[in-house]
C-alpha cells in the first residue's frame, strides 16, 4: 500500500480509524495475457443492492450481469456456523448468477441519431416476493427489470415397461407395438388401424403399465429476467443519472439540461422538476452532470453541474424547482484561473452518505466531502490527479481531461474511494486526523511494489483512435508505467462491509479489508 499525495483540509467528526490493509478477493472476466478485449465487453456500471447480497454490472453491449453473495450459504452443521461466527474476518464472496440483454442498439430516424446499447447506470429497487427489481438505462431509455428464481421441471416417469402378455396378442413391449406403425407425418398407418380394430383387446381393469408421463419440479433453479416497464420519450439529451427515492415509489432521471420525476408504475408520463435550458441555447453556460435523491428525505435531491457546483433542491417548494434551497460551491482564488479551470471543475459523480449528512463529489482533480449544513466549502478535499496539473494541455489534446470518474463512500462514511489511470484506485480516510491514503492496482496483486506513489510522466500511446480520426496522441510514459487507455472509471463500496468492487476494462475485481 502506497500513500497518495492527497491532504484532507478538514476531517469529518468521529474517532480516528485505523489504516485498512486491502487484499485481493475475487475476479470475474479476467483476461489472459495478450487477449484482445471487445468494446462491448467493457464494464460501464456497477451497483450493490442495499443489503449487499447482490451485485449488478452493466457493459457497453447492453447486458446486465447479476452476482449473488455465497459465503455462509452452504453451511449445514452447527459447528460450521459457529466456526464462521468465530472467524469475524470472513469477507463477502460472490458468484455469478445470471445475465440478460437489457438494451439493444437503436436508431432515432427523426434526429438521424444512433442510440448505443451501453448501460449508463443501474439502480436496485425494493425486493418484492423474493424477486429482484432493478432499473437500467442507456442514453435514452430506462427499463425496470424483474429477476426471479424459477425451478426447472423434468419428466419423472415414462411408460417404458413391458405390457402384460395377451394384450396385443404377443409378449412384446407395448411401445414397440405402438410406435412402429406410425408414419412419417405422424398419422396412423394401415397396419396400426388393423391392430386396433381387429386384434386389440382392452383389459377390463385397464393396462397397469400404461401411464402418462409425470412432470415434477427438480432441485435445479434458474433465474428469469422479465422487463416490466419501459420509460422512454422523456429526454432530448443523453441520460447521465437515475436515482431511486426513499419512498420506494418514485425515481428521477437526469440528462444534460433536465431532471424528470417518474412513478414506478407509470411509464408513459413523467414530471419535469428541473429545467436549466435557456430560451436561447447560445446563453447556455453549464449542464447537469449528475443527480441523486437524498437517502432519507424523499422530498430532497441534489444535482451537480459542469461548473463544479452542487444544488440541493426541495420539491415541496414548487412543482418546477428552478430555485435551489442550497448551493454548494468552493470559491476559487482570484487570479488562479486558466483555460482548463472550468473543465477540471466539472463534477462527474455525486454520492450521498448513508445517513444523508454528507455528500461526496468527484471532479477531474479531486474528490470533495461536503456537509449539507455548510455550503461555503467542503469539509475535506482529497487530491487524486494533482500531479497531472502541469500536463493539462496534453490531457486536453487526447480528450483524457473529459474522462468521468465515479466515487463511492463506505457504509459508515469513514472512507471514500475513486478510480484513476493505469487501473489504479485510491482509498482515503475521512475521519478526524486520518492520514489514510492508499493507492492500489486492479489486479491479483494490488499492492505490488511497481504501484508507485510518485506519479510518472506522460508519454505516448494510442487512445481515442476513432474519435481523433486515427491520430496518435500521448498516453504512456517511455517506461510504460502509466496509461490513459487503462482507466478505472467505475467502482462501488459494499453497504455494510469493507469490500470494494471495481471495473478494469472487462474484468470485475473485488478487494476486502
Amino acid at each position: 500500500m502506497v500513500p497518495s499525495t492527497s491532504r484532507p483540509s478538514a476531517p469529518v467528526n468521529g474517532p480516528v480509524m485505523p489504516v485498512l490493509e486491502w487484499k485481493f478477493s475475487q475476479v470475474f472476466g479476467e483476461r489472459t495475457a495478450g487477449e484482445e478485449v471487445q468494446e462491448v465487453d467493457i464494464i460501464s456500471a456497477i451497483e450493490f443492492d442495499k443489503s449487499g447480497e447482490h451485485l449488478a454490472t452493466g457493459d457497453r453491449g447492453g447486458r446486465v450481469f447479476l452476482f449473488e453473495r455465497t459465503d455462509g450459504r452452504d453451511l449445514c452443521s452447527r459447528k460450521d456456523i459457529e466456526r464462521m461466527d468465530i472467524g469475524s474476518s470472513r469477507h463477502p464472496e460472490y458468484c455469478y448468477r445470471t445475465e440478460f440483454q437489457s438494451h439493444e442498439p437503436e436508431f432515432d430516424y427523426l434526429k438521424s441519431l444512433e442510440i448505443e446499447e451501453k448501460i449508463n447506470k443501474i439502480r436496485w429497487c425494493e425486493t418484492t416476493n423474493n424477486a429482484l427489481f432493478l432499473l437500467s438505462t442507456n442514453d435514452k431509455t430506462i427499463k425496470l427489470w424483474k429477476v426471479s428464481e424459477k425451478r426447472l421441471k423434468k419428466v419423472a416417469e415414462m411408460n417404458l415397461d413391458q405390457c402384460c402378455n395377451g394384450v396385443l396378442g404377443e409378449s412384446q413391449p407395448l411401445h414397440l407395438k405402438i410406435t412402429t406403425p406410425w408414419s412419417e407425418n405422424g398419422s396412423f398407418s394401415r397396419v396400426m388401424n388393423q391392430i386396433l380394430c381387429d386384434d386389440f383387446i382392452f383389459p377390463p381393469n385397464g393396462i397397469p403399465s400404461l401411464c402418462l408421463p409425470m412432470v415434477v419440479y427438480s432441485n435445479e433453479v434458474t433465474h428469469v429476467a422479465r422487463c416490466r416497464r419501459i420509460y422512454t420519450h422523456a429526454h432530448d439529451y443523453h441520460i447521465n443519472s437515475i436515482s431511486n427515492n426513499s419512498d420506494g415509489e418514485t425515481y428521477i432521471s437526469a440528462d444534460d439540461l433536465r431532471i424528470n420525476l417518474w412513478n414506478m408504475e407509470v411509464c408513459n408520463q413523467s414530471f419535469n422538476i428541473v429545467d436549466i435550458k435557456p430560451s436561447n441555447m447560445e446563453d447556455l453556460n453549464e449542464v447537469i452532470t449528475s443527480a441523486e435523491f437524498h437517502p432519507v428525505h424523499c422530498n430532497t435531491l441534489a444535482y451537480s453541474s459542469s461548473k463544479g457546483t452542487v444544488r440541493l433542491v426541495d420539491m415541496r417548494d414548487s412543482a418546477l424547482c428552478d430555485k435551489h434551497a442550497k448551493l454548494f460551491e468552493e470559491r476559487e482564488v482570484s487570479g488562479s484561473g486558466s483555460f482548463f479551470t472550468e473543465i477540471i471543475a466539472s463534477i462527474s459523480d455525486l454520492k450521498f452518505a448513508r445517513d444523508g449528512r454528507h455528500m461526496l463529489t468527484r471532479d477531474y482533480m479531486t474528490i470533495k466531502l461536503w456537509d449539507i449544513n455548510m455550503e461555503s466549502a467542503p469539509v475535506a478535499t482529497f487530491r487524486v490527479h494533482e500531479y497531472l496539473r502541469p500536463r493539462l494541455c496534453d490531457l486536453y489534446e487526447n480528450d483524457a481531461i473529459f474522462d468521468k470518474f465515479e466515487c463511492c463512500l463506505s457504509g459508515d462514511g469513514s472512507r471514500a474511494a475513486t478510480g484513476s489511470y493505469s487501473n489504479l484506485f485510491k482509498v482515503f480516510g475521512t475521519g478526524p486526523g486520518s492520514n489514510e491514503a492508499t493507492t492500489m492496482e486492479a489486479s491479483r496483486t494490488p499492492n505490488r511494489p511497481s504501484v508507485q506513489g510518485t506519479p510518472p510522466n506522460i508519454g505516448r500511446s494510442l487512445t481515442n483512435f476513432a474519435r481523433r480520426g486515427g491520430r496518435k496522441v500521448d498516453d504512456m510514459d517511455p517506461n510504460g508505467a502509466f496509461s490513459f487507455s487503462s482507466k478505472l472509471l467505475h467502482l462501488a463500496w459494499h453497504p455494510t462491509a469493507n469490500l470494494i468492487a471495481c471495473a478494469a476494462s472487462n474484468s470485475l475485481y473485488m478487494y476486502y479489508a
